[in-house]
């Protein structure tokens, strides 16, 4: 470390930050917002603290007592995905990608179903989108909460992924 410190301190006249610099496995270390698996052919990541801004942002973005409208926040959030998938689209472990999408869905699932607001609304909605009336006065009647009820089947089919490309949100991973 010390040697290739000097090196190019000296030889390319660049600066050094400790905090950031080191020698170790490619496994070890993040550069960029990846890191590398450790196997015998090393694949590109995403390192868990990118993963973690990522969640934070989307969290912001998907709150379910933001105020706005789906349309609105959907545009918002398509944004920072096409920004997103820009940088990390091309990590080697896309089952994290698929993952993140997933959980994309679901947070926008939970918004909508909040907006709703009222059993009578959510049933009438539910309704609307093609559920069955049995399925639609179950869920709607259910006293689980938006993130619990936004894995539901009702919720599956009547905001399908389908709906979330009409919005025009971006997927993470590539069809």
């Amino acid at each position: 470390m010390k040697s290739l410190t000097r090196f190019i301190r000296t030889k390319l006249k660049l600066q050094v930050k400790q905090s950031k610099s080191a020698v170790a496995e490619p496994w070890e270390r993040k550069f960029l917002g990846f890191s590398f698996t450790r196997s015998e052919s090393p694949k590109g990541r995403i390192a868990p603290k990118a993963l973690k801004r990522f969640k934070e942002r989307v969290r912001e973005l998907t709150s379910r007592t933001r105020g706005i409208s789906i349309e609105r926040m959907a545009k918002e959030l398509a944004l920072y995905l096409r920004g997103w998938i820009g940088y990390f689209g091309k990590c080697e472990t896309p089952s994290v990608l698929q993952s993140l999408e997933e959980w994309t869905r679901r947070r926008l699932r939970s918004a909508i179903w909040k907006q709703w607001q009222r059993g009578t609304v959510r049933f009438a909605a539910l309704r609307k989108r093609g559920v069955n009336f049995q399925l639609a006065a179950t869920t709607a009647g259910s006293a689980h909460g938006p993130w619990h009820l936004a894995h539901s089947q009702a919720l599956a089919l009547a905001l399908p992924n389908a709906y979330f490309d009409s919005l025009a949100i971006p997927r993470l991973t590539v069809r």
